[in-house]
This record gives structure tokens, sequence and C-alpha cells, in this order.
């Protein structure tokens, strides 16, 4: 009788791949209208919707660090006609950094592909050192300010990872955003700040502000010539943003392979890869086992720095 039940649920399964996409495939996309992430999801959706032979209808959730639109995905009905785009902050810091969450995004939640990496750019207005490690050497005996985009938002965990790694008194100061972070190094009302590629991209290549480093262990193909933290003399560092596909838990497995597979074709597409990088993304896809690793690796490390650094969201 176990043996016959178990069967009746693969062979049920196994319709449902076959059936599936009967309907209109949500994209729930926890940021709003806009940004690199909306932007993947409409480069990609198209792409999706030829293959599957069901339209891929894009529908922005913001707020509430991607809680809102992270939580509506992880409440819909998992038979793979919702998925959503979902970033470091819902799924690995929020966790660590709010009171109670709407989902578990270990338990509630199955993970399709990475989408993209998103860089950040440690820079500096020109009157400051040329290199990271005069800075650094520098703050060890005049503390030295740095801008970033929000309390608890990647770019200040960032900051707060390299204060831990390096002992430099470096002092966080909390914007609403990147681009005013990236304004105020420029006119010199913050030394140094931790930014987004787009925010600070035109005043680096014009010589207006200087990038000291990249966050991620590779060179960034939007500016080659900036050296990784690594490079630079911090072994170990790397801090980046990212974001990738979900679905709601007890999706079945088929369906999460075929949007793996599908995901990870339009991503390789040149113009699809033309555009992410133009955004300052770095187009990564992987397998949902290998996400799902990441995912768990991240949530681990942020929360112990969010825990060491007394990080609190306001």
């Amino acid at each position: 009788m176990r043996f016959a039940a178990v069967l009746v649920c693969l062979l049920a399964g196994t319709a449902h791949a076959q059936s599936w996409p009967s309907k209109p495939i949500r994209f729930i996309v926890s940021f709003p209208p806009g940004g690199s992430a909306d932007l993947i999801a409409r480069s990609i959706a198209p792409k999706l919707s030829e293959k599957l032979g069901q339209q891929v209808v894009v529908e922005n959730r913001p707020g509430a660090g991607g809680n809102i639109g992270v939580d509506a995905v992880a409440k819909s009905a998992p038979d793979g006609h919702t998925i959503g785009l979902a970033a470091a902050g819902a799924m690995s810091v929020n966790q660590s950094l709010y009171p109670t969450m709407p989902f578990d995004p270990q338990k509630d939640l199955a993970p399709i592909s990475m989408l993209a990496l998103i860089p950040f750019l440690l820079v500096a207005h020109p009157s400051q050192p040329p290199t990271l490690a005069e800075v650094l050497h520098g703050a060890m005996t005049k503390p030295i300010a740095y801008g970033h985009g929000g309390n608890g938002s990647a770019m200040h965990l960032s900051g707060e990872l390299l204060k831990m790694m390096t002992n430099s008194p470096l002092i966080p100061v909390a914007y609403k955003g990147s681009g005013p972070v990236a304004t105020d190094v420029l006119g010199g009302q913050v030394p140094l700040g931790i930014v987004d590629v787009p925010s600070a991209l035109a005043n680096v290549k014009a010589g207006k502000i200087r990038a000291l480093a990249v966050t991620t262990k590779q060179r960034i193909s939007a500016m080659p010539d900036v050296p990784t933290f690594e490079e630079a003399g911090v072994p170990g560092y790397e801090s980046i943003g990212w974001f990738g596909a979900v679905a709601p838990a007890s999706t079945p497995q088929e369906v999460l392979a075929r949007l793996n597979r599908e995901i990870g074709a339009a991503l390789a597409i040149p113009d699809v890869r033309d555009k992410a990088i133009a955004a300052g993304c770095e187009p990564a896809a992987n397998s949902p086992q290998e996400f799902a690793a990441f995912i768990r690796d991240e949530a681990r490390k942020w929360g112990d720095v969010i825990q060491k650094a007394g990080v609190k969201i306001q």
C-alpha cells in the first residue's frame, strides 16, 4: 500500500510537470520598477514566455527590505505558476535584522537559480590617499567616515565586514540609497563611500572620484581596472549583493528543473547579458542545489556580522 501511494504521488507529479504551465506565470519582483533587479526580470521574462509557451508577467511588490514581495511568493500555490525575484536581504540578511519574519527563507521557498551578482565599490574623494592600504593606515590614527545606503543594507554590512577584518576604526554614515552617497563623496561631504556600480561609474571614469576596490573576488566587467579587496590588501574579503529566482516550497522538482534550464539559457543571451552588465550586475546562473547552499552560507556569514557589529535597522 505504501509503495502504491508513493507511485501515485510520483505519477501525479510527472503529470503536473507535463501539463505545466497551463496559464500565465506571475514573476513577482520584490523591488520597484526601474532598478537593476527589475531590469533583469523584464529582460528574461519574454525569453521564458517564448520557451514555456505561456506569458510570464512581471509584478512589482516592493517594501520591507524585500520581505513583502518574497512573502507573496512564499504564500502562493506551489504549482509553478508563481515565481519570484528575491535578493540577499530577504533571503539571508533580514532574518538577523528583523525581530519577526513573515516567512522562513529556508523552509517556505524553493531556490531555482541565481540571476545576478551585484558588486559594490569602495570609492573615495580625490583628496584621499590613492590606495586602500594607505586609507586604512591613515584611519588608524584618525578615524574616517564612510557613507552607505542605509542601516542594514548590503553596503552597510560590507563596511562592517571591512572593519572587522582589518580592525579599522571606520565610522558608518547612513544615507537613503547609494546615489546620495556617491554625490556626497563627489562633493567632499564624506571622504569614503560604499556604493553600487551604476551610482559611481560615470564619475569614476571621469576621474572625479576614485574607486579603491571592488567587493567581489574577481574584477568586474564594467570596471576591469579596479582591484578586488584581496588584490588591494585584504585577503579573503568578499561582499556581494545578489538576487535570484525562487518559487514556493513544494513546487514540483520537474518544474524547478525546467525553470532553471530556461533561466540559465536566457541569461546567456548576449543582449540580456549586456543589459545586465550595463546596469551594474554580473549575470550568474547556477543549480537549485548550489543556490540553496549559497543562501545558507550567506545567512550564516551576515548573521555573524550583524551580531558582532550590533547592526540595527531604523
